[in-house]
């Protein structure tokens, strides 16, 4: 068993050749080697190295490191440089992380940020380009659709959620019933919060909180699925057989939502009329009879379509961006969580930005 060795090469020891064993046997006399090192060091060949383990590529690459010098100015015999790159991918070398604070600092974060919306942005809209495009194709050649899939999505996406979201939109509903009829009391006006829980949940509430239900849901859901299916290499076994994922797992998913979402959104719209109506008729002391009867005379249907009208739009985004999550999801499981997360986010902001600004030009419409 031999010694590890240093030895300089020229005068301006600017390069070193090492030899003998690098081995955890011999871990001492290395880092006093590599302690004793010229300053000047620019090289270093081992290809002379008789025999090197995992502990002598790691006290190397920090001599190295240590240098500031690059892990390419390592000069590795052929047997050994396949040992040296596994170490190098695998080591955990992460510098500290500095916090830096101060006005260019905030721009530079600002400017990453925007930078990282903008490419979220693209690529989503590429995404739901190619969607339409596959869609497109099936809507001439029918028989490519997997309608037994779009069912069975269904089921999971809108007929497992109807109690859900009718207890939410019932209570929410009953709120409010309850609190409109606290500020209009003030002006013997509580017969007036028949109207505002009619339009309110016809025109916002019902489908807004449909869709964002279904954003936590159903997107992180659709996530999830896919995410896996990439990180067990499914999503790879489909496109060898020749099929196309976008058709195979991203259409049934989204139309699935599509015809789902509206439903609930009726749905909905019944449970919070019927909290309005349940308040009504035991605290505000407006019988069930007047209630019914001055919604009915009251009510326009409009309303009832511009909420139904935000449907699938909002079922389009929060599908876009389930799907699309799951499929850029990098093949670890600490990937999958963040791309679930990040499709909850987008999802519920996108749709209520999305809400606001339909909110807005319905009502420069007059409608």
């Amino acid at each position: 068993m031999s010694a590890p060795t240093l030895q300089v090469l020229n005068d301006r020891q600017d390069a070193i050749r090492l030899g003998g064993e690098w081995t955890i046997d011999h871990a001492d006399a290395i880092a006093d080697l590599l302690s004793n090192a010229p300053p000047t060091l620019k090289y270093l060949d081992a290809r002379q190295v008789e025999e090197i383990d995992s502990l002598g590529v790691m006290q190397l690459r920090r001599f190295v490191m240590r240098r500031k010098l690059e892990l390419d100015d390592v000069l590795w015999h052929r047997e050994h440089s396949e040992l040296a790159a596994v170490i190098d991918e695998v080591a955990d070398e992460r510098p500290k992380i500095r916090k830096e604070i101060g006005l260019s600092a905030a721009l530079s974060r600002l400017g990453k940020g925007v930078t990282r919306v903008l490419t979220e942005f693209r690529a989503g809209l590429g995404f739901f380009g190619e969607v339409l495009v596959k869609f497109g194709r099936t809507v001439f050649q029918p028989g490519r659709l997997r309608f037994t899939s779009v069912v069975s999505h269904m089921e999971s996406t809108g007929l497992d959620a109807v109690p859900l979201v009718a207890l939410l939109c019932f209570m929410v509903g009953a709120v409010v019933a309850f609190l409109g009829a606290n500020v209009l009391k003030d002006f013997g006006a509580e017969i007036y919060v028949v109207e505002l829980v009619n339009v309110s949940f016809l025109r916002e509430f019902g489908v807004l909180l449909s869709a964002i239900l279904l954003a936590g849901r159903t997107a992180s859901s659709y996530t999830a699925s896919l995410g896996s299916m990439v990180n067990r290499e499914e999503v790879d076994a489909i496109r060898t057989l020749g099929l196309d994922p976008i058709e195979v797992l991203v259409l049934p998913r989204i139309l699935a939502i599509v015809l789902t979402l509206p439903m609930l959104a009726f749905i909905a719209d019944l449970a919070g009329l019927l909290g309005g109506l349940v308040v009504g008729a035991y605290s505000l002391d407006i019988p069930p009879q007047q209630y019914l009867s001055r919604m009915h005379d009251t009510i326009e249907s409009r309303h009832f379509w511009v909420g139904m009208s935000k449907a699938p739009i909002f079922a389009l985004v929060i599908g876009t961006i389930g799907c699309l999550e799951g499929l850029t999801v990098k093949g670890t499981t600490t990937s999958l969580g963040e791309h679930t997360t990040s499709a909850v986010v987008q999802s519920i902001s996108t749709v209520i930005v999305i809400d606001a600004l339909m909110a807005m030009f319905y009502m420069t419409l007059d409608v």
